[in-house]
């Protein structure tokens, strides 16, 4: 997933901040960065870099920012999104 090192990520995995929260479920994987669906009533999407996470295995990624920082820092509207 990322040039330096490929973290095997999957549609459905759980995504969790690095203060273990859970955040949601990975929506789609592209070259350089991840699709995250929230948990919760009014879901939003992050799309994630391949640098923001720091491990993938057993259906769990965990990302290097915590909760309240991984929404300021990867949700954009669809019009915004990294692929275009």
């Amino acid at each position: 997933m990322n040039e330096r090192t490929a973290l095997p990520t999957e549609i459905g995995w759980q995504v969790f901040s690095r203060d273990g929260h859970l955040l949601g479920r990975v929506d789609a994987v592209f070259a350089d960065y991840l699709l995250v669906r929230t948990a919760g009533l009014l879901p939003v999407d992050l799309y994630v870099p391949s640098d923001g996470i720091v491990a993938a295995a057993d259906g769990r990624v965990v990302l290097r920012a915590a909760g309240d920082e991984a929404y300021e820092r990867w949700h954009r509207p669809l019009k915004k999104a990294p692929h275009g």
